[in-house]
């Protein structure tokens, strides 16, 4: 065998070794941030604006924003985006000039419920919670119990 056939023997086994591997899935990270939204005067023009924007971001599994408590409540996946990528990014809509962005404690009053709060809630069809739930969403100001 000449050296030029070992060489490229050599050569196409070393391209099918790196070639073949795969790179590992990453796993999805997600968190969740609530963000209060200065800045917003209506919530057609600068609450959907601002939600539509989020949930089309990358990294972004899920976002809510209410006009009514200026805030955003966002699914996120951490490997991708992180807290301050996304106070950054609502900040820079409009230009940067409108919308200030921080991160805050606070939650949307509005009763949501996750698809495991309403299995948790045992949910009925009126999304109204059993008195015994002790489940967030079913502790809200705004929902009502039943017996």
């Amino acid at each position: 065998m000449s050296m030029k056939n070992l060489t490229l023997i050599l050569a196409f086994i070393g391209l099918v070794f790196t070639s073949c591997k795969e790179a590992a899935p990453q796993i999805e990270k997600r968190e969740n941030v609530s963000l209060a939204i200065s800045g917003m005067t209506c919530e057609i023009g600068c609450a959907k604006t601002i939600e539509s924007k989020l949930s089309k971001k990358e990294g972004v599994f899920k976002a809510k924003v209410t006009f009514k408590d200026s805030l955003a409540t966002i699914e996120y996946d951490a490997n991708k985006t992180s807290k301050e990528d996304l106070i950054g990014f609502v900040d820079g809509i409009a230009g940067g000039d409108l919308y200030k962005a921080s991160e805050s404690t606070e939650k949307s009053k509005d009763h949501t419920c996750t698809k495991a709060c309403e299995k948790e809630c045992e949910m009925k069809e009126k999304k109204e919670c059993k008195a015994d739930c002790s489940m967030a969403c079913c502790t809200k100001e705004s929902t009502t119990v039943t017996e």
